[in-house]
């Protein structure tokens, strides 16, 4: 089983944000991600997919873009991220998923060896008391997720830790969402969220040993970013 990871597709089937605006690297994005992702997945590899996967408004407006990437091969995890509005109750969410598509909320979700977890993570430059209430939330749904990842967790699992927002900030120092990722010991770490060329980033940061993958699709070519190789 290969896993890959892309995020921050800003898919929008109602054709009200076109992301061409945003610069050259956006125009036809997402038919340059589908002949990579064509081209790389098959039906038993995984695409984790980082938050912000459509402009929807509502679940109902979504659904064209959440079965778009349904209908390509392998299995999807997906998580929500600053700008997935139309992501609703948990369960109404997943059950408006296609097969072989599964949202990671609180919880841990597992394709054969592989496990994956995470939370959508906030800024973390401080900012407004309802900026601080935000990241203290989104710290206990991180620990909430990786605690039922331990429950599940076999010997020979592979584990990836996925979040929207970086675990870090620019200058990529230790912080209390990268301590408890590594308190874990997870294989890998994918995030998003941030775009544009002059944007302080790195596509991978090797810290305290563990790779922390940047899977924003306009920064990485809009091509798949292989992450692991999970034994069958």
């Amino acid at each position: 089983m290969k896993v890959f990871a892309i995020s921050d597709l800003h898919l929008d089937s109602t054709c009200s944000k076109p992301m061409n605006i945003f610069g050259p690297g956006w125009e036809g994005h997402w038919e340059k991600i589908k002949s990579d992702w064509l081209a790389k997945v098959g039906d038993g590899d995984v695409v984790i997919l980082a938050g912000d996967l459509s402009w929807a408004m509502t679940l109902e407006q979504a659904v064209p873009d959440i079965e778009d990437v349904g209908a390509l091969p392998g299995h999807k995890f997906i998580l929500r991220g600053n700008h997935d509005y139309w992501w609703s109750a948990i369960g109404k969410v997943r059950a408006a998923l296609p097969p072989k598509m599964y949202a990671v909320q609180n919880d841990c979700q597992r394709a054969g060896k592989l496990l994956v977890c995470g939370s959508r993570l906030w800024t973390l430059s401080g900012g407004s008391d309802e900026d601080v209430k935000i990241a203290d939330r989104e710290y206990m749904r991180l620990q909430m997720s990786l605690d039922a990842m331990k429950q599940m967790r076999a010997e020979d699992d592979t584990v990836v830790v996925m979040t929207h927002y970086p675990p870090f900030d620019a200058t990529f120092a230790d912080n209390r969402y990268c301590d408890l990722i590594a308190s874990y010991a997870p294989d890998a770490v994918v995030y998003g969220h941030l775009h544009g060329k002059d944007v302080r980033a790195k596509r991978v940061v090797d810290k305290n040993g563990l790779k922390y993958y940047l899977t924003s699709c306009d920064l990485v070519g809009n091509s798949l970013v292989h992450i692991a190789d999970v034994a069958d």
